[in-house]
């Protein structure tokens, strides 16, 4: 089969005729729909090596960890599930047996240090080949719903709603406001989540006007970038600031807007990882202002984003790629080309 294979640090990834894989005890063989690709992945394969990377991410393996796909084949002691149904896969894989774990965190997975990989397309095979392997207990079902427009809600998707739902004291209550920076794949469905699950006002910036254009559609009051962006922000607040910011750049210079923006008693989380650092100081910033990082989500919010999806709540912008023009997703994601999130199918729409 074809497969998108990560081989070497600092090194592009390359298109390449691998082994189908067969499912072992409680795995099971996805014909894949759609796989995402990330800048998480860029940041794998372009920024890291062995002194920076956990070991867990070290090469080789088939990218891809924003996945769906049809059920082609189920191993020894999967029950259950139903060979041609289609499913969302939930990327972290964790140890299956700590705290967190049995919560459906495997982020947090507090034995990650002994486990051989982080997720799928993170250390372990991922989703951008034509065949996968995936922990049963990984699926999330989508029904009728399109697979493959769906395969980056499992983190385009899941990333920015646990964030929101984390947020949501903060978001109760008549007046309250939210603003989110960055209207990429996850900026853009941050819009919807906020708007399908608060009653908050949304604002939005970017600096691509096609990108504002979209949030607006959605709903969202966009301020362009400049100068005088927070003072145009807080104004639309009356004044006192954002109830809660979600910032999913995460450069200096947005985290500083950030913490320019929010209120006192609000909070910001930093979603994008794109590794600013801020200096933060009791004057200098609203009182008991909150500034948080997150990472990916739980397995059962990621039926919630599901259940959204397929009430028609939110839908993410997708550009799809064949297989063969695969590495063109990662080319175009690198040089902001893209119009929406990329996709890989490499099976097309069909079964």
């Amino acid at each position: 089969m074809r497969a998108v294979m990560f081989n070497q640090w600092k090194t592009f990834p390359t298109l390449e005729d691998v082994e189908k894989p067969t499912p072992g005890p409680g795995e099971v063989l996805l014909k894949v729909a759609g796989a995402g690709a990330c800048h998480s992945d860029v940041a794998v394969y372009h920024d890291m090596d062995d002194t920076s990377a956990p070991p867990q991410l070290k090469p080789s393996y088939i990218l891809g960890h924003e996945n769906s796909g049809w059920v082609e084949e189920v191993g020894a002691g999967v029950t259950g599930i139903t060979i041609g149904d289609a499913f969302l896969v939930y990327g972290p894989i964790g140890c299956g047996h700590c705290p967190a774990c049995s919560r459906g965190q495997d982020t947090y997975c507090q034995n990650q240090a002994d486990m051989p990989y982080m997720a799928s397309g993170l250390g372990r095979n991922g989703g951008m080949a034509e065949y996968m392997t995936v922990p049963a207990r990984n699926l999330v079902p989508l029904g009728d719903a399109d697979p493959v427009a769906a395969a980056p809600l499992s983190d385009a998707g899941l990333t920015p709603y646990h964030a929101i739902k984390n947020s949501l004291p903060k978001l109760q209550g008549g007046g309250k406001t939210a603003l989110v920076i960055g209207l990429g794949g996850l900026g853009q469905l941050a819009v919807q989540i906020l708007t399908a699950i608060t009653g908050a006002t949304v604002i939005a910036t970017d600096s691509k006007p096609d990108a504002m254009e979209r949030a607006a559609s959605r709903g969202a009051i966009t301020v362009p970038s400049g100068d005088d962006q927070a003072a145009r922000i807080r104004e639309l607040t009356g004044g006192r600031g954002v109830d809660a910011v979600f910032d999913f750049v995460g450069i200096a210079p947005t985290v500083a807007l950030s913490m320019q923006s929010v209120a006192v008693q609000g909070r910001v989380t930093i979603v994008g990882i794109a590794g600013g650092v801020y200096d933060w100081g009791f004057f200098t910033v609203p009182y008991e202002a909150e500034l948080l990082s997150t990472y990916w989500g739980t397995i059962e919010e990621l039926y919630e984003v599901v259940a959204l999806y397929r009430a028609g709540k939110i839908t993410p912008d997708v550009e799809i790629f064949d297989m063969e023009h695969a590495l063109d997703a990662y080319t175009k994601l690198e040089s902001g080309k893209l119009s929406g999130r990329a996709v890989v199918a490499p099976h097309g729409q069909s079964k």
